[in-house]
């Protein structure tokens, strides 16, 4: 199995990290931009993640679809990269404007611009992240490639939360809105440029043979009669997660129950029976490595997003140096990059699955340890933070390049393969993951009576930040962990598989 070129593995991380530019500060300080500069309530807000996620839970799938059914001389992936950077600079853009509108007029735009920017989003990294799972058939390879993937994404997140508050206070002089929308423009530029690096490097290699009774059209029209059974669950789980009444907990009951006896009646079918996107909803929930996947996905990101959306809240009240927060992400993000580098070698040692274990156990740990650090003490919060992040970075680049084994595994036991709806599901839980988790921020701050506009409420709020930056985050770190047990595939049977599909697709 051939190996990729390094100018090619740069190039495919190019495109990660502007996407990061983004990602990394829409995460970081969108949250606190809402409640300390744009003026909306931080109950307001959290609403506000939680309902744009829900809109992910379609446009996501849509897109992996949409994506898996292009055909063009550029490849499948690669020419929705491109489209869609112009749009996603422009949302990223808008989202840190601040009209001088009413309190409604303001959160309507919030919603706008919020949804327009997931909705970039979703176009350009849906096809980025299953562009990976076609430049190469190997997956020691796919694992390297991962590596170097989430390194540019580090890159791209150091410059955002690394100098954000500094540029902010540069371009501003004293007025955050103008500092905000000045820096915004800069990072734009900047993702522009890395896109168009990403779609000019790259190669598509894997092409899925084209099955000529497949139209995409009537599919979608077949998902859209579906669209319930998507909708439903997230909805249930939204209004549980924000109001915890008994009333939206029967409703999630009655709607779980009912998605049960779908999905059951959906598996009992024979495969003649089914729509193709019946069959690949079958093939995913059949696909045991995926399902595990899945649930990690959003574990993992519920532990990452906590810890990076309570940073700037905790540096800027409980340390009480808002700016040494851009020091500790330029910390967290150098020893990132380090960690991400460093997946694959450890990967051929102990095995993604073990190694999986070991960097949620551990970084679950250290992270837990923060409950007892001082507020003052700088030297115990970067050391602990930094040995927290080292592992923490492995979980993404494990969590993709694992995706890509689960793509494998089904072409290898079905003869389909869906690269696009896998990988767009592994983006929707990702985003999910971080709308939870910032919302979970808000809620909590909300829940210790916290309002960014009232300097009398900080004080209150405190041990609810000290709690978000500790206990929190690291209980769905071991969650985790005890899920990954579970998790079936080693790298010698990957390295099996990938070597029958070779096979295959050359008699083909």
């Amino acid at each position: 199995m051939s190996k990729l070129p390094f100018y090619e593995k740069v190039g495919y991380a190019m495109g990660d990290a502007a996407a990061n530019l983004v990602w990394r500060g829409a995460l970081a300080y969108l949250a606190v931009f809402y409640t300390d500069t744009f003026g909306l309530t931080a109950a307001a807000a959290a609403m506000l993640f939680l309902v744009v996620r829900l809109s992910d839970g379609v446009t996501d799938i849509i897109m992996g679809m949409v994506s898996d059914r292009t055909h063009t001389r550029w490849g499948k992936f690669r020419p929705w990269i491109l489209w869609s950077t112009p749009f996603l600079a422009l949302f990223m853009v808008l989202c840190f404007t601040t009209p001088d509108f009413s309190d409604t007029g303001k959160l309507i735009f919030a919603y706008a611009t919020y949804i327009g920017l997931t909705l970039a989003y979703t176009v350009n990294n849906v096809p980025y992240s299953a562009l990976m799972g076609v430049m190469t058939p190997s997956d020691s390879e796919r694992t390297s490639l991962s590596g170097f993937r989430f390194a540019g994404a580090f890159a791209g997140g150091l410059l955002v939360m690394g100098f954000l508050p500094d540029l902010v206070a540069y371009f501003g002089e004293g007025n955050d809105a103008q500092g905000y929308q000045y820096t915004m423009y800069f990072f734009a530029a900047i993702l522009i440029a890395l896109m168009l690096i990403t779609v000019a490097t790259t190669k598509e290699r894997i092409t899925p043979e084209i099955d000529p009774s497949s139209n995409l059209k009537s599919e979608l029209l077949d998902l859209s009669k579906n669209l319930p059974f998507i909708i439903l669950p997230l909805l249930s789980v939204t209004l549980f997660f924000y109001y915890r009444d008994i009333y939206t907990g029967i409703f999630f009951v009655i709607v779980m129950g009912s998605m049960s006896v779908v999905i059951k009646k959906l598996l009992n079918n024979p495969s003649d029976k089914l729509t193709g996107t019946q069959q690949d909803v079958v093939d995913l929930l059949t696909n045991k490595p995926w399902l595990i996947l899945l649930g990690i996905g959003f574990l993992t990101m519920m532990f990452n997003g906590i810890k990076y959306g309570t940073i700037a809240y905790y540096f800027k009240y409980h340390v009480g140096d808002e700016l040494m927060a851009g020091k500790y992400f330029i910390a967290l993000l150098i020893v990132s990059i380090l960690g991400a580098l460093a997946t694959g070698s450890l990967a051929k040692i102990l095995g993604k699955g073990k190694l999986f274990i070991v960097s949620l156990v551990l970084s679950g740990a250290l992270t837990a340890a923060f409950y007892w650090v001082p507020s003052g003490n700088l030297v115990a919060i970067f050391t602990l933070g930094c040995s927290a992040e080292f592992f923490a970075a492995m979980m993404p680049t494990l969590f993709f390049t694992m995706l890509g084994d689960s793509a494998d595994y089904s072409e290898w036991k079905n003869k389909r393969r869906a690269t696009g709806l896998i990988y767009s599901a592994g983006t929707f839980v990702q985003k999910t993951g971080g709308g939870f988790a910032g919302a979970l921020v808000l809620v909590v701050l909300a829940g210790y009576g916290y309002d960014g506009m009232d300097q009398a409420t900080i004080s209150a709020s405190l041990p609810g930040m000290q709690l978000l930056m500790s206990w929190i985050p690291a209980a769905f770190a071991f969650a985790g962990a005890l899920l990954m047990v579970f998790y079936p595939l080693s790298n010698q049977q990957m390295q099996q598989i990938g070597c029958e599909l070779v096979e295959r697709r050359a008699v083909v």
